[in-house]
């Protein structure tokens, strides 16, 4: 009997999915449970498995095109068996399912733990997707992924006017003739730097070549271009449009869910680190293995004062707030792609070698899109650090239906009166962003001052 495959959700807040590609052929057989494709949800690259045993008859969408969750993208059957009833059903490769045309709920992994975060009210819906470009309409073209557009004011000029019509550049090839996968940005640096992709190896999920990949690459050897021709791409390309990938426009609905429905107000201190660096200091002379960075460090007192203080801890759901009684701290981490939050459960009751280990592994997952659903959803109270980046202060917006979110900018050496005389001492600012509806300005700042307590006497993170 005929199997269809379904564009299944295969993430808790997925809506729709970009198929990224086709491991399996029309007409290759396949057995129940063998990857039939890549797909990319709002947060990461999963694999879709195949729920028959039998041929994969048919694909009713092509690689890089997104289709929404249930929709049937593909059947598996027998070699000789009737399937015109499910090719018409699918729109002849439209992917539009009938009224039966559910897709089962995805199959849990056998070694995949379960969530620890609550159903339910606790999972945020998701964004919406981008849907697959090709061709030209209305004068933009279409070209690697991205639209550009001709200015319509442009003054015309004979010698400054392509004889032919401009056709859409056509995405790297190898020498097999195979399309080169690339992340969005790395294109645009490629292109930039006039990188020839066809060279570069990709390490990013399925040999996606990402951003890290063009470190060092060999720039392409191009012409100088002419006056001329510096003109014409003068006034062809005052500006590019860069279609959305499925996590931007999850991080765009998202926030839009918060900085305009969520009354926000905003709490700065400044900390004195300089027993932290001390601190840090002495246990990387004990050896590599004991090493930790200010931001393990900080994530460490942050989830110690999350336990002191419930009632920061916690989640506006409408018509009641719920105060969690296990901290589990999401950690933004910025990808080639956008920002994604993993998030350490239980984090008040690990040890600082534990935070330490947990963030550098979900980091390097993360960027690498290899996380887990679970592993990004369920977070009780998130932290947002740019001081990596020189940045010394800034706001973070709440990612709802959190009630406040910790924004850690750049360590400081400054000039300051300690114990009756000027010093220098290294200073850290840090603004908590709270949803008044939840957190009152006193529950913020005792909040605040028992992280400041806690930072500045960092031995107290070991009782």
């Amino acid at each position: 009997m005929a199997t269809k495959v379904f564009m299944e959700a295969l993430s808790p807040t997925m809506e729709e999915g970009r198929l990224v590609k086709w491991l399996k052929n029309e007409g290759d057989t396949v057995a129940s449970g063998d990857v039939l494709a890549e797909v990319e949800t709002d947060k990461a690259v999963m694999e879709l498995v195949a729920r028959g045993d039998g041929v994969l008859r048919k694909r009713f969408i092509a690689d890089e095109t997104t289709a929404a969750v249930g929709n049937v993208i593909g059947v598996i059957a027998g070699a000789d068996e009737d399937i015109s009833a499910i090719e018409a059903e699918a729109g002849g490769g439209s992917g539009g399912g009938g009224d039966d045309a559910k897709a089962p709920p995805a199959a849990p992994e056998a070694d995949a733990p379960a969530p620890p975060q609550q159903k339910g009210d606790d999972v945020a819906p998701a964004g919406e997707r981008r849907s697959p470009l090709g061709g030209t309409t209305d004068g933009h073209a279409i070209t690697a992924g991205r639209v550009r557009t001709t200015r319509a004011d442009a003054p015309e000029d004979a010698s400054a006017q392509p004889t032919q019509p401009t056709q859409p550049t056509q995405p790297a090839r190898s020498a097999s003739g195979e399309r080169v996968r690339t992340s969005p940005l790395a294109r645009r640096i490629a292109g930039e730097q006039g990188i020839d992709l066809q060279s570069i190896e990709g390490s990013g999920p399925g040999g996606r070549i990402i951003k890290r990949d063009l470190e060092g690459a060999t720039t392409a050897a191009t012409p100088a271009p002419s006056a001329a021709g510096a003109r014409i791409s003068h006034l062809a390309s005052d500006f590019e449009d860069a279609p959305l990938t499925q996590i931007r426009k999850t991080i765009a609905r998202r926030l839009s869910e918060s900085i305009g429905p969520i009354p926000t107000f905003y709490l700065t201190v400044e900390l004195d680190v300089e027993r932290v660096a001390e601190a840090r200091s002495a246990m990387a002379a004990m050896g590599d293995e004991f090493k930790a960075s200010f931001n393990d460090i900080i994530l460490k007192a942050v989830a110690t004062a999350l336990s002191q203080h419930p009632e920061v801890n916690a989640h506006w759901l409408g018509d009641k707030i719920r105060y969690h009684n296990r901290v589990h701290l999401g950690m933004a981490v910025a990808t080639d792609d956008g920002l994604i939050v993993p998030v350490i459960f239980d984090a008040d009751r690990m040890s600082l070698r534990e935070i330490s280990a947990a963030s550098r592994d979900y980091a390097k997952r993360a960027r690498e899109r290899k996380l887990k659903p679970e592993e990004y959803t369920g977070s009780t109270f998130s932290v947002s650090n740019l001081g990596m980046f020189q940045v010394e202060q800034f706001t973070a917006i709440i990612n709802p239906p959190e009630a406040g979110i910790l924004a850690i900018g750049s360590i400081e050496e400054k000039a300051v009166v300690a114990d009756g005389e000027l010093q220098v001492r290294k200073r850290l600012r840090v603004t908590m962003s709270c949803d008044h509806r939840v957190i009152d300005g006193a529950v913020g700042a005792k909040f605040l001052q028992s992280l400041r307590r806690l930072v500045e006497n960092p031995l107290m993170l070991v009782f």
